[in-house]
């Protein structure tokens, strides 16, 4: 059995992440989407908001699960069955770094790394965005899952 992560900070999850959890979970047999604790950044949404958004946006795929995880990833995998991490790439900066951190993860354990490219029309996607957009009454509703939009609005009235 084939066990992945899809890592990230998810704040909020977009319609871009989820097109790569979705292919992710046609690819192989099992999906973790991990949501990152990281203590030095404080977003907008809670670390466990952001579970149940993923946890409601990936409900239809059997395959999937949610977590966190603070720390490295790579024991995150280890510590998990999980033997290799799925990222997105958007665009070429985007592999200029996510090789740099593939090529660390594995000069320290034997979990690899798969690249998938997003779908041209999220190939612009960032959660960053998706917030300085609503922040400023912008219309995000075809970036995100309307339940997120719903969230996002809350979080900005």
């Amino acid at each position: 059995m084939t066990k992945v992560v899809c890592p990230g900070s998810f704040d909020p999850v977009t319609n871009g992440h989820l097109d790569i959890v979705e292919r992710a979970a046609r690819l192989f047999d099992e999906v973790v989407v991990a949501v990152l604790v990281n203590e030095n950044k404080r977003g907008l949404f809670t670390i466990e908001e952001r579970l149940d958004l993923l946890d409601r946006a990936t409900a239809h795929l059997p395959n999937v699960s949610t977590a966190s995880f603070a720390g490295l990833l790579v024991d995150f995998c280890n510590d998990n069955g999980v033997t290799a991490i799925v990222k997105g790439l958007r665009a070429v900066t985007d592999f200029d770094y996510e090789l740099q951190m593939a090529q660390m993860n594995s000069s320290l354990t034997e979990v690899d790394t798969i690249f998938i490219p997003t779908t041209p029309e999220y190939s612009f996607l960032a959660s960053s965005l998706v917030k300085e957009i609503a922040k400023h009454g912008g219309d995000v509703s075809g970036l995100i899952p309307s339940f997120v939009n719903d969230e996002l609005k809350k979080k900005y009235s």
